[in-house]
């Protein structure tokens, strides 16, 4: 392939350029082709040995990597450890050490603490992947995100998009907002101000308290999970309120007068952020971001092997 990945790993979206992501889209578009044929395997990655290192909970994502890497055909090793027994940096180096002495090339990495990923890659010979880092990046979740946002309505630039929820403890809140921006979309957060961060205004992005106001402005609606197991502190009075204020369901898409895209990142917390009958409407493409999420990851394991040497 003549054009290349400009990075050796994906640590965040902010590391990497709009022409990356672009490269990605269009490699994903031919891996799409291949996975929905008969025969879903190709041998892109055979001899490629892939470590998956969770130290943090995760199905979704984990899935989405593993199938990819398979379809793939590269080598799979999986390593799970509880946060717990991961509190200091040398332990995580030690870890990977152990993973990499059986010549591992690359390692999909999802870790509580934020930086992680970048700190693993100044340590460790292996092209790094950031699977989640805290609160920090999920950059592939926000590539998969745009290329579902692409695939839908033809182009992600000029879009308006709005991300509602909790954007305080979101790392897919904010690799989305560096991917959209970096392909030309506009981009609003909508959330309770507890769940706003301070000065997000910094980034470029419009601030919005009032869900009807972000929908009637937006294109396309980003729903997140209200992430509990980040939360130290109450920071609204109850789910049910949160619901009837910034949640979505059929009558508030039916007051509005236009037809808007409905996404989420998953897990879907049914009834709180969003509704059932919304989230299995022909307006959500949820279930298509789930099989896009295979085809941009086999995406961006192909190009970094391609920068290995």
């Amino acid at each position: 392939m003549s054009k290349q990945f400009s990075q050796s790993h994906l640590l965040g979206i902010k590391d990497i350029t709009r022409k990356d992501i672009e490269l990605v889209f269009e490699t994903a578009d031919n891996f799409k082709a291949i996975i929905n044929r008969p025969i879903k395997k190709v041998p892109s990655l055979r001899d490629v040995t892939i470590a998956n290192v969770f130290f943090e909970n995760s199905t979704r994502t984990r899935i989405s990597f593993e199938l990819a890497q398979k379809r793939l055909s590269a080598d799979i090793v999986n390593f799970s450890a509880s946060s717990s027994s991961v509190s200091k940096g040398e332990t995580l180096i030690d870890t990977v050490n152990n993973i990499l002495a059986m010549k591992v090339d690359m390692v999909v990495m999802r870790h509580p603490a934020p930086g992680a990923c970048m700190f693993l890659a100044k340590h460790v010979k292996a092209s790094i992947i950031n699977a989640g880092d805290g609160t920090h990046e999920h950059p592939t979740q926000a590539i998969l995100d745009a290329y579902s946002i692409r695939e839908k309505l033809k182009e992600v630039g000029g879009k308006k998009v709005v991300i509602v929820g909790d954007i305080t403890h979101s790392r897919v809140a904010l690799s989305n907002i560096y991917c959209l921006q970096k392909l030309g979309a506009e981009v609003m957060v909508c959330g309770p101000s507890t769940l706003i961060p301070k000065h997000i205004e910094t980034l470029g992005v419009k601030v919005e308290h009032d869900l009807m106001k972000a929908l009637q402005w937006c294109d396309v609606a980003n729903m997140l999970r209200i992430q509990m197991e980040r939360q130290d502190i109450k920071y609204f009075p109850s789910l049910r309120e949160y619901s009837m204020l910034f949640g979505l369901d059929k009558a508030k898409l039916d007051r509005l007068n236009k037809e808007i895209v409905i996404m989420h990142p998953g897990p879907i917390n049914r009834g709180v952020e969003i509704t059932s009958d919304v989230a299995d409407s022909k307006h959500s493409i949820i279930l298509d971001q789930v099989e896009n999420g295979v085809a941009t990851r086999m995406a961006v394991l192909y190009l970094l092997a391609g920068k290995q040497d």
